[in-house]
């Protein structure tokens, strides 16, 4: 029996102009449901209303992930509730910021904590990063200056930080993350701001600026689909592998014990 082709991949399908951006930190937002689907195929909860913005919440339902680009200045809000390893914690990102930046922190949200102790500026000196100290803190910038991010440490010794991108029209965002941000969060965010990759934005999508590189590309909408569904598809994988090692993971307390004469104990 001859396998019915998928109709996306259909012959007459039409390519479409998109553009590769660089550096990516002045892309411009992109597409919301980059973060959101993903966050869904990780197990989390729409909270959204209907024509409102998006919130997102964790499966335990401890962290909240909320994009509103109704209000001014408008953009991402995450926030963590108190719980046995961080105290009560929140990051806030601007609208342009783009979605494949903000996707390094909220990606990371999904997974496990890794063992070894998170470095924020590795990822950002990897990339030949200008790094300085400035007053009570540290901060490093870009090579083409564009991007920067910085930590500040208090009088009372808790540490803040920044970053941010603009160019020389003024457009760019920043971004903040209160003291008690867990560092493995900083880290995977920094790692996404300071990529060398390009990112794609479709036509009519792309900033008007003097500092950007752009190069186009003409892609079917079934290649974008299939891009879309092979991030998705990696989350739901890696969702049903830690629900399915929590499952098989041996008990560490035995079960009540019941007398031969006794009641059979529930399973």
């Amino acid at each position: 029996m001859k396998r019915k082709q998928w109709q996306g991949w259909g012959s007459d399908e039409q390519a479409e102009q998109h553009y590769l951006i660089q550096p990516r930190t002045l892309a411009g937002g992109g597409d919301v449901r980059h973060i959101s689907e993903f966050l869904r195929a990780s197990g989390w909860r729409d909270k959204s209303k209907t024509g409102g913005p998006l919130l997102m919440q964790s499966p335990d339902a401890t962290i909240r992930v909320a994009y509103d680009p109704y209000v001014l200045p408008g953009g991402w809000a995450i926030h963590g509730k108190a719980d046995g390893l961080n105290s009560e914690w929140s990051a806030h990102l601007g609208r342009q910021a783009p979605v494949e930046i903000v996707a390094g922190l909220t990606d990371a949200l999904t997974r496990s904590r890794s063992a070894h102790a998170p470095n924020v500026w590795a990822p950002l000196q990897e990339q030949k990063w200008h790094t300085r100290l400035e007053g009570q803190g540290y901060k490093a910038t870009s090579p083409d200056s564009t991007t920067w991010m910085q930590y500040h440490q208090g009088v009372d010794g808790s540490g803040m930080w920044w970053a941010g991108a603009q160019d020389k029209q003024g457009n760019g965002w920043t971004a903040h993350f209160t003291p008690n941000t867990p560092m493995h969060l900083v880290q995977a965010f920094s790692a996404e701001l300071a990529s060398p990759d390009p990112v794609m934005r479709p036509r009519g999508r792309v900033p008007m600026s003097a500092q950007i590189r752009t190069w186009s590309v003409s892609v079917k909408p079934s290649q974008l689909s299939a891009w879309q569904q092979a991030r998705i598809t990696a989350a739901r994988a890696a969702t049903w592998a830690r629900n399915s090692a929590r499952s098989t993971r041996p008990r560490t307390s035995a079960r009540p014990y019941t007398s031969a004469g006794g009641a059979r104990a529930r399973r």
